[in-house]
């Protein structure tokens, strides 16, 4: 698998100038269909992969190596480039290298660190790492990834503090080497602009809703990747939780083919076609 490729056009779509939106995947199958349907990049964000592999709410209870090894199934399913949410980076700034290094090797394109106080502090307590901290933890990631073309993306939701706190930690970061900045929490057009204006790295945004639902609007002010929420993963709880039910009250199995994938699709996601070409070459 060459994943330096899938990191270059990663990195084409930061240095464009058109803002696009990620498909939100969270196993194999998923990421085919994003990359058959024409995603420029696939997002398998923290809380997305708490429920795919643990069943867990988003309390950031998942390590490293479980959420290393479910990137890498999505990886290895085709050649769509993946952007992962690696929160906190599981420690302190030495765990930030290693997670670097894990993620690096399970395939990512594209990875965010970001500075909020996680995981949950006992008695309740949130908020922020200080900047120094954030700065350190930039700096080691930097300095885990091997392959240049590993984009490494500094994350804050700062806003929240005031326009001024998240200036300061975002071009801090810039300053640090990082690739972009994952800006939280922006709702309006002022926020945005405000922090570009202090940049000369692109932004990613974690959703685009409201005032910020314009693509057009979005990439001339700096964003390149804007998030859409993940529907796609909610949209499987639902069908599952949904058809099980039906199953489980007596509605027949034929009368729910409709909702069901055509064996044309099943076979699609599945690569059934290059399987059946392996089995010719080396079965028969």
């Amino acid at each position: 698998m060459d994943y330096t490729k899938r990191r270059e056009r990663y990195r084409a779509v930061l240095a464009g100038d058109v803002c696009v939106h990620p498909g939100s995947v969270f196993d194999p199958i998923s990421a085919r269909a994003a990359e058959d349907l024409g995603f420029e990049v696939g997002m398998f964000a923290g809380s997305i992969a708490s429920g795919t592999v643990l069943g867990a709410p988003d309390y950031v209870v998942l390590t490293l190596s479980e959420f290393a090894q479910q990137i890498y199934r999505i990886c290895r399913a085709g050649q769509l480039p993946l952007m992962v949410d690696a929160d906190h980076g599981y420690g302190n700034a030495l765990s930030v290298k290693r997670t670097v290094e894990e993620l690096e090797a399970s395939g990512v394109s594209a990875l965010t660190i970001e500075d909020t106080v996680l995981p949950m502090q006992f008695g309740g307590a949130s908020g922020y790492i200080s900047l120094e901290e954030g700065v350190g933890k930039m700096k080691a990631a930097l300095s885990g990834r091997t392959d240049p073309n590993l984009v490494i993306v500094g994350r804050t939701s700062s806003l929240s503090e005031g326009m001024d706190e998240c200036i300061r930690r975002v071009k801090a970061y810039e300053a640090a080497g990082v690739d972009a900045i994952f800006l939280a929490g922006a709702t309006t057009k002022a926020q945005v602009e405000a922090v570009n204006a202090e940049l000369n790295i692109p932004l990613l945004l974690g959703g685009a809703g409201g005032e910020l639902s314009d693509k057009a609007w979005l990439g001339q002010n700096g964003v390149r990747v804007a998030l859409q929420g993940h529907l796609s993963f909610q949209a499987h709880i639902k069908a599952v939780y949904d058809t099980l039910k039906a199953l489980r009250d007596g509605v027949a199995p034929g009368d729910l083919r409709d909702q069901c994938a055509s064996p044309e699709l099943i076979a699609q996601v599945t690569r059934k076609a290059d399987y059946d070409q392996q089995i010719a070459d080396y079965l028969r």
